[in-house]
C-alpha cells in the first residue's frame, strides 16, 4: 500500500492547502445545499483536486465522496463556480471549468470492492468558524479501511517533540499510525493513544454542534464514569485525530433518532486512531462496519477510546440508556 499512501498524503496536503487559503477570504465562498447544510469553495476545490489525483493514479477505483457538481452548474452559483475553478486552476494549470466539474463528479460512485471515500472537508461549520476541520481520505477494500490520511489544517501537532500547527495523520491497517506537518517536509512521527486507564482522569472530545451528537447523553456517560473535567469540543474528525495523539481518551458520538453515519466522516480516523492503539466500536460494541456501502448502515453512534477505557465507556453507555 506505499503507492496509496504517497498519493493520498500528497493529494491531502495539496488539499489541505487550499482550504487553509480558502478559509482567510470567505466572502461570497459559501452556497447552501437543500438539505440546509452549508459548503464552500474549499469543499468543492478540495475534492476536485483528490479526485483528480486519485483518478490519475488509480482510474480503476471509484471515490465516494460527499459532494456533488450539480449546484454548481445552477447560474445563480456562477460566482461560486468560478472561484473554485480559479482555486483548482493555479494548481492545475489551464484546468476549464467542465474538467474541474468532471473531477467533483468522480466522488459520486458507489462502493466497491475496492474504493475510496473521501470528506473534502469534514467539519464544514467549524471551517467557517475558523477553527477545526479535516479533510479526510480512506481506501476501502473489501469492507476494511487499508490506509488513511487525515488532513487537520488547524490542529496543533507534536511532530518529533516540536508542536506545529497543522498535521497529515496517516495510516496503513497493520503497520501503525503517524503524523507529519502540513508544511514541510520533516519525516512523520509515529504517535501512540494514552495509557490513561482511569476513568475518572479520562478527557472526552466531543462535537461542537449539538445536532451532531447528543451533548447531555455525554455528559451523563461521564457523570457515571466519575470524570470531571470539561469536555473538548471541536468539529470534524480532528477528534479522532487528538484521541491518536493522546491529547484526549474518548470521543462520543451518540446518533439521533435512527440517523446513520457516513462512511466519509469515519473511515479515515477511525483507521488512524485504531493503529495508534486506540478503539471504535458503535455505542453496542459492535465493530464499525464499512461494508455497506455510503453509511453505516449496521451500526448507531461512535463510541472511540484509547482502548484501555473502552469496556469502561460502553458500561457507562449502557448504564445511562434512556
Amino acid at each position: 500500500m506505499q503507492q496509496e499512501l504517497e498519493i493520498a498524503v500528497a493529494a491531502v496536503r495539496q488539499a489541505s492547502l487550499v482550504c487553509r487559503n480558502v478559509q482567510t477570504q470567505l466572502a461570497g465562498a459559501v452556497l447552501e445545499k437543500e438539505d440546509r447544510s452549508p459548503v464552500t469553495v474549499a469543499d468543492f476545490a478540495s475534492q476536485a483536486l483528490i479526485c483528480k489525483a486519485l483518478l490519475e493514479a488509480f482510474p480503476s477505483d471509484p471515490v465516494v465522496a460527499e459532494e456533488a457538481a450539480d449546484e454548481l452548474r445552477n447560474a445563480a452559483n456562477a460566482t461560486v463556480r468560478d472561484k473554485v475553478v480559479q482555486y483548482v486552476s493555479a494548481l492545475c494549470p489551464g484546468a476549464g471549468a467542465d474538467a474541474v466539474l468532471q473531477w467533483i463528479d468522480h466522488g459520486g460512485a458507489e462502493a466497491a470492492s475496492r474504493f475510496w471515500t473521501l470528506d473534502p472537508i469534514d467539519g464544514t461549520k467549524g471551517f467557517l468558524r475558523g477553527e477545526q476541520y479535516a479533510v479526510a481520505l480512506g481506501l476501502i477494500v473489501d469492507g476494511a479501511v487499508e490506509v488513511a490520511a487525515l488532513g487537520c489544517p488547524n490542529l496543533e501537532v507534536d511532530v518529533g517533540g516540536s508542536k506545529v500547527k497543522g498535521g497529515i495523520f496517516t495510516a496503513v491497517r497493520g503497520q501503525g499510525a503517524a503524523v507529519q506537518p502540513l508544511d514541510g517536509d520533516a519525516a512523520p512521527s509515529p504517535i501512540r493513544v494514552s495509557s490513561t486507564a482511569d476513568p475518572a482522569q479520562a478527557r472526552y472530545c466531543e462535537s461542537v454542534e449539538k445536532a451532531h451528537s447528543s451533548h447531555s447523553r455525554s455528559g451523563r456517560v461521564a457523570e457515571a464514569m466519575g470524570t470531571t473535567a470539561e469536555p473538548v469540543r471541536l468539529d470534524s474528525q480532528a477528534k479522532y485525530a487528538v484521541v491518536a495523539q493522546g491529547g484526549a481518551e474518548v470521543y462520543l458520538r451518540f446518533s439521533r433518532g435512527d440517523y446513520k453515519e457516513k462512511i466519509w466522516d469515519h473511515a479515515a480516523g477511525y483507521l488512524v486512531c485504531s493503529e495508534a492503539g486506540g478503539r471504535t466500536t458503535d455505542t453496542s460494541g459492535a465493530d464499525l462496519d464499512f461494508s455497506c456501502g455510503r453509511k453505516l448502515e449496521r451500526n448507531q453512534g461512535v463510541i472511540v477510546t484509547n482502548g484501555a477505557l473502552h469496556d469502561a465507556v460502553l458500561a457507562a453507555v449502557r448504564a445511562t440508556e434512556a
